[in-house]
């Protein structure tokens, strides 16, 4: 569970990165400041969820294991189709707090520390996905998604 948390982590920083590159248009600068700042706070939560995995005699996996999954944060065929960015976002991180909220259930009872560390990366993600709704509410309300 804590590797794939890990691939979860380094995949979103890889389509955050392009996302906060590619978008084109005066609308797109706010999204792509916002993933910028999300990326370095993605990267330590896969550098977090590496150590545990040390920490927990494992080993942290090398690039040949990742199997990518985010088909949702690919770039959209129109660089101005910021909604498909947000879009994405909210997916990526609904997918990880799934995951997160799956863990700290696992680990209850049996690893506290793992659980506790889970819980506070499982609140920065809630963050990413709340500014990220209210994103596409303003291009619902008006009427541009």
């Amino acid at each position: 569970m804590l590797e794939r948390a890990y691939w979860m982590e380094l995949e979103t920083v890889m389509s955050y990165l392009q996302a906060s590159i590619n978008p084109d248009g005066v609308r797109a600068q706010e999204i792509k400041e916002a993933l910028e700042e999300d990326i370095q706070e993605e990267l330590e939560h896969a550098r977090r969820f590496g150590q545990r995995i040390k920490e927990l005699y494992g080993v942290v996996p090398g690039s040949l294991e990742f199997k990518p999954e985010q088909s949702c944060l690919q770039p959209p065929e129109h660089q101005t189709d910021v909604v498909h960015v947000i879009k994405g976002v909210i997916a990526a991180e609904t997918a990880a707090i799934e995951h997160y909220n799956r863990i700290i259930e696992f680990c209850e009872g049996k690893d506290y520390v793992t659980q506790d560390m889970v819980i506070g990366i499982l609140h920065d993600e809630e963050g990413h996905r709340r500014l990220f709704e209210g994103f596409l509410r303003e291009y619902e309300a008006e009427g541009l998604a």
